[in-house]
Parts: C-alpha cells; structure tokens; sequence
C-alpha cells in the first residue's frame, strides 16, 4: 500500500521573489509613471477646463433656424409648409445645435410623425449649420365616402389629412362608395379595414385610366350576408352613365377563373374604344369583364331578362 500523503504536500509553492521583483521594475519605469500621473491629472482637470472652453453651440455657424432644414421637393399635393408643420408638432427648438448629438435622431423622429412622410430615407448635417432630409411622400389615390363626408387614403389605405385637401382636388380622385367601417385612427394611420385596403390597391390601379374612361366610383363588396356568399370580395364600377362593370377580386388576389389586372385594364380600354362608352349604344348596362373568353353584357332596365354577349 502507498504512503498516505502528507498535508505539507498540499500546499502551494512560495511566490518567485525575482518574478515579483521584474513585474515591480516594470511597472515603476519613469515613462509609465509619467504617463499614468498624467492620465490622472487629466481626468480630474477636464471638468474645470470645460468651463474656460467657448460654447461653440451657441456661434452662428454651429446653429440652424429649424424652418431651414431642407427637404426632399414635394409633389404637388403636398402642403408647402410641411417644415413648418413638422417643427410645431414635433415641438422642435427654434434654433437647432449641429453639436447636439441627438439632432439627427430628433429630427428624423419629428418627420416620421407627419402623416404625409412615408419613410424617412436620410437626415444629415453639415457644416456650415444646414440639415438636409430626404423623405418618400404618400400619395392620395382616391376618396372614401362614409357617412361622415369623404376621406382621402393612399394605395395602403392610410388615411391622409382631409384638411389639407379642397372640393376641387376631391373631386379629382376616383371615389370609393359602399364602406360600412370609418377610420380607426388619425392621418397616418391605417383605416383598419381590409375592404378599404383592397379597394385602394384598386384605385391606384385605375387612377390612370380613370377620366378617360369616364368611371363615377369603385363600389365595394357587399357586406350583407344575403350577397356575401355570391359577391364576396368582388369589385363593381361605375360608370358616369350609370352602367355597372363587375371588375371582380381586388389586385394581388389570385382568383380562378378571372383575367389579370393588366388584361382588365385592357378590355375596359377595348370596350370604350369600341362603343364610345360604358352606356352606349343603348343603356346602362351590367358588363362583365371577369372572365377568360367573353364580355357579358346586360341592360340594366331589362333586369336581366336577356344577356348580350360581346365578342372579343
């Protein structure tokens, strides 16, 4: 049997005195020490000598009105003073510091909050004092009438501010007719309605072709349950006539059977050229444009007692 070990054994080797004794001649040569008084010295000086330094913040060429800062050129529907706007409801400064180090955050922050700002591509400041914001704008792409009056929204039914739009303009986008739902929120916001979002992916579809081919409005699905089941999620236009043309699904939706957005768009424009118009030769009519081989067409004064069938 082995020797039990020893306690004595256990314990551990005694520090190297000449190691111990390098570490101390390193750390103790004169340029170290110098280097660390001064590190030192610093550090409880830098305070006071703040306060001999000139306040570059508040010298005119560190300094920018806030209603200069540049922005991308806005479009046309656009209010012209949407700097002002942002600066009073952001409650930003009326003097803005380059050497604030949260300027830029502030101010891209104030621009995401107005409701015609898309997104915020970039904010940068440069010296001299200027800031330049690059910015993507919404663009209005139809009204919306409920009860309580029209509302303008954008392609991703965003509501936009009705204040900054007149009856004139108004009247310039298509109108969507047959929503049951109001907005959910303020401008910027989403309507909060899936039907209002369908139907305004379709408006910016149409938005071009719109007067030429002289439409009233885009009425929406019906919402009863008696025609749910038969017309769910199908789009009806109207024309200025009075004729009804069954568009059908909203775009982006992959229905079987209906033609694509693009080959509707162009039967409308085939149908108009054709005839003159949705309700010539004699009606208003329902006209169908769905579906792959044929345009159906019937009087809406006969009730749908007969079915006239335009070939393509």
């Amino acid at each position: 049997m082995p020797p039990a070990k020893r306690k004595s054994d256990d314990k551990p080797a005694p520090p190297d005195p000449s190691a111990m004794s390098r570490v101390f001649r390193a750390l103790y040569r004169p340029l170290i020490l110098v280097t660390a008084a001064l590190v030192a010295l610093t550090g409880l000086m830098l305070p006071r000598l703040k306060s001999y330094l000139p306040d570059l913040s508040q010298r005119s060429e560190y300094q920018l009105p806030a209603s200069a800062i540049e922005i991308t050129q806005p479009p046309q529907w656009v209010p012209r003073d949407l700097v002002h706007h942002v600066v009073e409801d952001a409650n930003l400064p009326e003097k803005l510091s380059l050497l604030d180090d949260s300027l830029v955050q502030d101010v891209a922050q104030a621009f995401r909050l107005n409701p015609w700002v898309e997104e915020v591509v970039s904010v940068t400041k440069s010296y001299p004092a200027k800031m330049v914001v690059v910015l993507q704008y919404r663009r209005p792409v139809a009204m919306v009438e409920v009860k309580s009056g029209q509302y303008p929204i954008d392609s991703h039914g965003v509501l936009l501010p009705p204040q900054d739009f007149s009856l004139s303009d108004s009247r310039s986008f298509p109108l969507i007719t047959g929503v049951t739902s109001t907005p959910q929120g303020p401008a910027g916001t989403a309507w909060g309605d899936k039907v209002v979002e369908d139907a305004a992916a379709l408006a910016a579809e149409l938005g071009p072709y719109w007067k030429k081919l002289g439409l009233a409005s885009i009425i929406c699905p019906a919402t009863s349950e008696a025609r749910a089941k038969i017309d769910e999620g199908v789009f009806v236009l109207l024309a200025k006539g009075g004729s009804r043309i069954v568009w059908g699904h909203a775009p982006g939706i992959d229905h079987p059977g209906e033609l694509s957005t693009k080959q509707r768009l162009g039967r409308l424009e085939d149908y108009v050229k054709r005839f003159g118009g949705f309700d010539r030769p004699q009606g208003p009519y329902q006209i169908d444009i769905r579906h792959w081989r044929d345009i159906s067409r019937t009087p809406l004064s006969a009730q749908h007692d007969w079915l006239d069938t335009v070939r393509e």
